[in-house]
Order: structure tokens, then sequence, then C-alpha cells
């Protein structure tokens, strides 16, 4: 089948073309209640264009068993697939080595699986795991996890009234007993973007660590985890465009090194015996089972996309129409935006008047606008901000303006049902 591939510059110009990149995308043509489908919750979970489609399809088509160890010829090829998308993502995010990167199933996984393994052994009573009152439930909850097993104490940095974090109080909050510092990359509810090189090198001062969660910066920016220094940064594919069920865990090798094993079984052992077992070298350590092979080599080919298109260019486009809805939605009388106005991703978290965000999403639904609504998994954030939930329209590079007012002429028609004046 002759499918499309822009990867979203004009050949031989640098301008961004929005048709020929949605023309990739084969479910944005699609309808929704009669309406064209207008898909604003990329923070979610983003589409698949035709590449990363077919590469799945491919592997299925062509080269599927199961990896490593395989004599026959179809094993071999997997092998050669699947160590090859590792390659690919390892030298999308700047690793020193594709030897620094886990395969797990997205971020949630690699977060606990960095708890369950180096929480776990270095954590003690006494010491402090450091995060913030923005973060998502995945990197919340396996620290809360681990440090009351260990007695150990989590301390949160606090939220400013505009979103942004308050710096202040995680240099007030950073101490001698700091074991680990988590915080997220990009907010998935206020679209703020952290100082996470400053964040990791005042925690390196302080003799700490520093994972950071970039399940909402990859999607956006070109990650090189060199350059920031941190120690573990963990990441989903899904949404940046490969399949569910994958992402990845990059950490220091020499934390990964002397990390224990997580799960036990095939793979990940070099040697077993019934008194024991010896661990096979990372990654490897750490992918215990039958991998998702086809999730990888469709992250491989989701970040060769990306790659074509150029972050330079994502982010340029993806700023003017983050800035195009900002103001449109701020016209939106009764409508609060949360979060700040600068330094953010497209990732728009508002309340408008008295509609609850549920409510609200159904009515856009019906006109769709695809937009998420809830917590957002930010529980305390919520109680933070003084609400119990908030409607969400969070945009990617494949979006345009008239989506935009696609969303705005919704909003008019829930004002109506609900008599907003």
């Amino acid at each position: 089948m002759d499918t499309p591939d822009s990867t979203a510059v004009a050949a031989g110009t640098s301008a961004f073309d929005i048709d020929r990149v949605r023309a990739d995308f084969p479910i944005l043509g699609r309808l929704v209640h009669g309406h064209p489908l207008v898909y604003l919750d990329n923070a979610a979970s983003s589409q698949k264009p035709y590449a990363v489609l077919e590469a799945v399809d491919s592997y299925y088509k062509e080269i599927h068993a199961n990896v490593h160890r395989g004599a026959h010829e179809l094993s071999i090829r997997a092998t050669e697939a699947y160590e090859e998308a590792r390659a690919v993502v390892a030298d999308h995010i700047g690793a020193a080595s594709a030897s620094e990167v886990v395969f797990v199933r997205g971020t949630t996984e690699a977060i606990n699986l960095v708890a369950e393994t180096w929480g776990a052994a270095h954590l003690a009573e006494g010491d402090e795991v450091l995060l913030t009152k923005m973060e998502h439930h995945s990197n919340l909850v396996p620290w809360q996890m681990v440090a009351g097993r260990a007695g150990a104490t989590v301390r949160y940095v606090d939220v400013a009234p505009d979103g942004t974090l308050v710096m202040e109080d995680y240099d007030r909050l950073l101490s001698n007993r700091t074991r680990l510092v988590a915080v997220t990359h990009v907010s998935n509810t206020l679209g703020v973007v952290n100082p996470v090189a400053e964040i990791v090198r005042k925690a390196h001062d302080a003799g700490a660590l520093c994972l950071v969660d970039g399940a909402q910066a990859a999607p956006h920016m070109q990650i090189d985890v060199q350059a920031l220094g941190c120690d573990f940064y963990a990441f989903s594919g899904h949404k940046m465009l490969a399949p569910t069920g994958i992402g990845a865990l990059w950490g220091q090798r020499r934390l990964l090194d002397h990390m224990p094993p997580w799960q036990g079984g095939g793979e990940m052992i070099s040697e077993v015996t019934l008194e024991g077992f010896h661990t096979a070298p990372v990654p490897h350590k750490f992918e215990a089972g039958t991998p998702n092979i086809s999730g990888a080599i469709g992250f491989a080919e989701a970040v060769r996309y990306l790659q074509r298109i150029g972050f330079d260019a994502i982010h340029r486009w993806e700023a003017e129409l983050t800035a195009y809805a900002l103001d449109a939605l701020a016209a939106v009388d009764g409508l609060e935006i949360f979060g700040p106005l600068h330094e953010r991703v497209g990732v728009i978290s508002f309340r408008y008047a008295d509609i609850h965000a549920h409510d609200l999403a159904t009515i856009l639904d019906q006109r769709g606008v695809a937009i998420r609504a809830g917590h957002h998994c930010n529980q305390p954030l919520m109680e933070h901000l003084g609400v119990d939930a908030t409607a969400r329209a969070s945009l990617y590079f494949y979006n345009t303006r008239s989506e935009i007012d696609a969303l705005v002429g919704a909003l008019g028609l829930a004002a109506r049902l609900f008599g907003v004046a």
C-alpha cells in the first residue's frame, strides 16, 4: 500500500506543512458523531503515523519470533531489530551506550523499577526523598511505597500560584538527608517546563541522585540526558507516536550495574542452579521474560519519524499553536486557565464557569472534540489548586488552529446548554 510519509517539512524548504503532516496519520481523517475528529488528548496518548503502523505490521508479517538465544533466521532477525531499536532510542536521548536503556512498559514501570531496586536497596530510616506537589501519581506513589517500608520520609516542593515550582522551597528542603530528588520535566496538568538542569545540579551538590519523569517532555523537545546531568530519565513511547506498552528507562551505567534485579525469570539471568542464580548484564538484567518486541520496533520508528521532522520544527509549530490556543481560551468569558503563560508546552488545563469537567468533556465529544477531564493522576495538585478536576486540551504538532477554533466553538455549545452567561 502506498502511504504518505511527509515528515512534516515540504521538500527543499524549512516551512512546516501541516496538511502533509496530517496526511501521515490515518485516524485524523475519521468522523466522530458526524463531526471531523479534533484530537486534543495527546498528553494521555498520541496518535500513530503510517510509518509506525507499518513497522509493527511488517515485524509481525515478516520476522516475528522470540528474541535472544534463538539460532534460527527469524529469531536472529527479530533480535537484531529489537537491539537496533534500543540503539536508536539510546542515541536519540544522548545516552553514552545502548546498554544504559532498559525497555519497560512506560514511564510508570520505569519509575517503579528504580523505586523497587535502587530505592529498596539504598533508602533507610531517616532518609528523605524529595518530590514536588505537581508530580503525576506514577512519580509519587512508588516513592511513598518504598519510603514507607524503609522508614524514610517523602517531602514536597511547593507550587506557586502561576504553576511554577517555588525554587526557594526546593533549596530549603534539600539537605544532607535527601537521597533522591524525583521531578517531572513537564507537568501533565500545568504544562510548565521545570528547570531540570538546575534541579539536578543542586541535588548533586547536596549529595542526592535525581530521577526525571520525562513522559510529557520527550514528545515535545529533544532530550539530552548528558546535558541534563540526571541519574535516571523515564519516558513513554505511546505519548510520542509509538505503540502503547513500550517505554524506556535511561540510567547511569554505574548505577544500573549495582542495582539488584526487579523481576525474576528468563532473560535476566546468565546462570541458574538449584542453589541460586547470577544476573545477566544490564540492560537485560531488568528485562525478565519475553519483551514487547513489536513495541520496541515501533518505538524506534516513531523516533526516526520525529527526527525526520526535527524538534526545532516541532517546537516552532507547537509554540505558535499553544500561543494561539491560550489567547483563544483566555477570550472565553468565565474560563480559567491553570499554569503559566510562558515556559510551557501545549498542555492546557482549564475550568469553565461551574460546568464540571466531565460534563464539559462529554458535550465536546458530541462535536468530535476529544479532551481529557478529571484529576489527571494529579490529586495532590488538584487539592493544591482548590479544584476536584479540570478539563485538559493537550496539543501535538499535527494539530491546527482550526481545531482550536472547533474547541472554542464547542465550548460555546456547552455554555448554551448550561446557561452560562
